[in-house]
């Protein structure tokens, strides 16, 4: 819903904005239905707030986006500033209302227009948008921008892997596991084809490895020589090949180097907010891991533990169709990145006492690793609303007693 669904009676215009790159489209309603404004807009502060003080002069307003983030961002800014309410209606409802309204046509001023109607009459299909801390900003665009770290730290390995495969699989099979290791990656560098290693030998190899893998550098030497010996033909590419791979190698390490660096900003933001000892209490709960929960749950308000579950997509949906289609099913829907997010959390938390209690009863009931852990992760879900809720730590069912049994 809005900010207060008890001010939404006081609402007299509903502005509906298609946010776009260059410009927007704006429909506003009165509440009596009547068209107020139908016009493109710049994205430009000046602008929208011309509009606005315009608008606002037949009474309160309230604006509703299809888009708060990104594009997005500073139409609802400056509403916020204006003291204007701020709503948003989520693609998938937007998509489905459109659906009743007739016509084929995809336009701006039409998706304007039919988010303007939806908040007249449809307000319990809006959202709330409050207006978020620096700090939950500021984590936003970190998390965002690690995870397209995290995207091109897995395209470049894979391409990396790839290459080594086509070349010497023996030898692949021994460096690609190990990749997220900075001395294997320093060797490709200075070592980058099968035959400056074998020309290296195994003790110069060693040596090298030893600088980043002081536990593991002699022996993953080893490996590598017997991987070398176990195939003498040169595959043709081979030598493109030591030209390319050098470069993947830096690159990722470039890549990983960055990734460490903004885990280390984030730490920062995330050990200043006043939730962190909260969330970080419940077991599984890193840093990475309470940063999510703050960009994704902590800005939003959920009635109760099961809309959050609805939210994540870990509520099961039911299906029924006479006596042929019966049962529950996992949602489809729900937010990807908080979905995948408590799913790893779960996994993690599986060291926890409780939490692998509860697994294990989940896989004596007949299912299966996943479905267990998804299970987990709603139970965890609804422990989270409860502690968000309260601004409680998380506590353990299982007493000291029964943990030394």
């Amino acid at each position: 819903m809005i900010t207060s669904i008890d001010r939404y009676d006081d609402v007299d215009v509903f502005v509906g904005l298609d946010v776009g790159k260059g410009e927007h489209h704006a429909v506003a309603l009165s509440r009596a239905g009547g068209r107020l404004f139908d016009k493109a807009l710049p994205n430009d502060e000046t602008k929208l707030r011309a509009v606005l003080t315009q608008l606002a002069q037949h009474g309160q307003v309230l604006l509703v986006v299809d888009q708060p983030a990104t594009i997005g961002a500073l139409p609802v800014a400056v509403a916020q500033a204006e003291g204007v309410l701020v709503g948003y209606l989520p693609g998938l409802a937007m998509r489905r209302i459109a659906d009743l309204h007739p016509g084929e046509a995809k336009t701006d001023a039409r998706d304007a227009a039919i988010i303007a109607e939806t908040a007249r009459t449809m307000p319990h299909t809006l959202r709330s948008i409050q207006i978020a801390d620096e700090h939950v900003a500021e984590l936003t665009m970190l998390c965002g921008f690690d995870d397209d770290l995290a995207g091109q730290i897995v395209q470049v390995s894979n391409r990396i892997r790839g290459l080594l495969t086509q070349i010497h699989p023996a030898l692949e099979r021994v460096v690609g596991p190990r990749l997220d290791h900075p001395a294997v990656l320093d060797l490709l560098q200075h070592y980058p084809s099968p035959a400056a290693m074998r020309a290296a030998g195994e003790k110069r190899l060693g040596t090298r490895l030893l600088k980043n893998a002081p536990r593991k550098g002699r022996v993953w030497a080893a490996e590598i020589t017997a991987a070398l010996a176990e195939q003498i033909v040169v595959v043709t590419g081979t030598n493109a090949a030591a030209l390319v791979l050098p470069r993947l190698a830096a690159q990722l390490a470039g890549l990983r180097r960055q990734r460490d660096e903004i885990a280390i900003e984030v730490e920062k933001i995330v050990d200043t907010h006043p939730l962190q000892p909260v969330l970080t209490s419940m077991p599984g709960v890193g840093v990475r891991t309470a940063a999510r929960l703050l960009t994704e749950v902590t800005t939003k308000s959920f009635p109760t533990a099961g809309h959050l579950a609805a939210y994540v997509g870990l509520a099961p949906v039911t299906r029924r169709s006479g006596s042929s289609i019966r049962g529950e099913h996992p949602s489809r829907r729900g937010n990807k990145i908080l979905k995948r997010t408590m799913f790893l959390s779960a996994f993690a938390a599986l060291r926890d006492p409780e939490s692998r209690a509860y697994y294990n009863r989940k896989i004596a009931q007949g299912k299966r690793h996943n479905q267990a852990l998804i299970a987990l992760a709603r139970r965890r879900s609804d422990v989270l609303f409860a502690m968000l809720r309260d601004g409680t730590l998380y506590q353990s069912r299982i007493t000291e007693p029964v943990l030394a049994a």
